[in-house]
């Protein structure tokens, strides 16, 4: 685009913008980063990919999650998929709004969708997990809002890990924000996360992303898939018409009308992470609590802390260092 129709914009007017249209966090990041430093290298998932002409820079924004239902304890709780669904749909109106905005002052833009995957890389297994189109949680660390977690979530100084996150990707040319380089999580030592995990799927600095989207997405298209092929298998018509009026059935109705429960679904390591100044003014008396703990994973994350107190760290620490950050210091 001809530069005389571009209007002069800086970083902090967009992130004031951002601000004004409800965003609660936002940052800027230099996309050469986030193409220098693929999370995955084997599957790079990278600004470069998605526009050849307008994604110089990724404008992260972040969107909180609603204290009120984040104090309800139980993680399969319809009234939390539904608040964190309207939070979604907050965000999108967020980002499309900072798309057009930036278009009017000439500079073309456009969302990167927070939760949609891409269909041509499906490979015909529901129960794989699918990527998003980008790493949001890594640019939002190139962007400077926070860092990675022991199961590989954003924590933010503001919020913890509870956000939703969009993107805008663009080419003004405006300021990026530096990465912070300490860490705001302290690993096994917390741990808090995995003594939440109704899955168990928190590792050593990594997750079991398969068995954590049964958790994530409890009413999405593995629980589709699972429902027809038990139709379709059942030879008795009395059952298979019982099986089509299921409970899990509606579940999944009611869900693809709205998103809630495959778009939005457990986030119990999100709640109860100490990580935010939220978590002490509104949370804490309601969750510091952690009922699903137990021996076993109290002995797991002690294994964890001694081989790090000995420097024995595992390869998706070595892997993901520069989005975990330093240590930080011991209180």
């Amino acid at each position: 685009m001809v530069s005389v129709f571009r209007e002069k914009v800086t970083a902090a007017e967009i992130k004031a913008k951002a601000r004004e249209l409800g965003a609660d966090i936002v940052g800027i990041a230099d996309s050469a980063q986030l193409n220098a430093n693929p999370p995955d290298p084997a599957d790079p998932r990278i600004p470069s990919n998605i526009s050849d002409y307008d994604a110089d820079r990724v404008i992260v924004v972040g969107k909180r999650l609603s204290a009120g239902v984040t104090r309800i304890p139980r993680w399969d709780e319809r009234h939390k998929y539904y608040n964190d669904e309207l939070t979604l749909t907050a965000l999108e109106e967020i980002t499309l709004s900072l798309v057009l905005w930036l278009e009017q002052k000439g500079y073309p833009a456009l969302i990167v969708p927070p939760t949609h995957v891409d269909p041509w890389r499906y490979q015909g297994d529901p129960d794989k997990h699918m990527k998003p189109l980008l790493p949001l949680e890594y640019a939002a660390v190139e962007a400077g809002l926070g860092t990675l977690g022991l199961n590989r979530q954003l924590l933010t100084p503001e919020y913890g890990p509870r956000v939703m996150l969009g993107g805008v990707l663009c080419s003004a040319p405006v300021d990026c924000d530096t990465k912070r380089e300490v860490a705001l999580c302290h690993g096994p030592a917390c741990g808090r996360c995995l003594a939440a995990c109704p899955g168990d799927v928190v590792k050593h600095w990594n997750r079991d992303w398969d068995a954590c989207d049964k958790f994530r997405s409890p009413h999405g298209f593995h629980q589709l898939t699972g429902l027809f092929t038990q139709i379709m298998s059942e030879p008795d018509k009395a059952k298979q018409k019982a099986l089509l009026r299921s409970e899990d059935s509606f579940n999944i109705w009611q869900s693809i009308l709205r998103g809630a429960g495959v778009l939005t679904g457990c986030r119990r390591c999100q709640d109860v992470c100490p990580v935010g100044a939220d978590y002490e003014k509104m949370l804490k008396d309601a969750l510091d609590q952690i009922p699903e703990d137990n021996d076993a994973k109290r002995a797991r994350r002690a294994a964890m802390a001694a081989a790090e107190a000995k420097g024995e760290m595992p390869d998706a620490h070595r892997e993901h260092a520069r989005w975990i950050g330093k240590p930080p210091a011991k209180a």
